[in-house]
């Protein structure tokens, strides 16, 4: 049973999906005056829900000491934040409007979906 597909056809009446381009972390690089530079892997898109975060969510978010906007991402699929054996940082969300947002906590992570916390780069919204 593909609960996900039940949950997001309901869903979807009332915020719809949008497509969003997915850059997976692949760890950095040492850039100007050995800074570290994010790298990415090359995009790919798909439909995900983007909501906003449940009181519950944001009070764990307040525990992580970032600031900014954040929202919800349900997306089929798997989503990162930084996985320090992994030596990489948070997966990149491009939506539609060109904002970019960071992953900066999975919340639920299933074989064929993932729910996460993304952060708002570069300014406000």
């Amino acid at each position: 049973m593909d609960l996900r597909g039940i949950a997001n056809g309901v869903s979807n009446t009332v915020n719809s999906n949008v497509i969003v381009s997915i850059q997976r972390s692949t760890g950095t690089t040492m850039g100007a005056g050995r800074k570290q530079v994010p790298t990415y892997a090359a995009p790919v898109t798909g439909p995900a829900q983007i909501q906003a975060l449940e009181a519950a969510e944001l009070k764990m978010m307040d525990g992580i000491g970032l600031q900014g906007t954040f929202r919800a991402i349900y997306l089929r699929g798997t989503l990162a934040g930084i996985v320090r054996p992994a030596s990489t940082g948070g997966d990149l969300v491009t939506l539609p409007d060109g904002s970019k947002w960071l992953v900066v906590r999975v919340f639920e992570s299933w074989p064929t979906w993932s729910k996460a916390a993304i952060l708002l780069q570069g300014g406000t919204q």
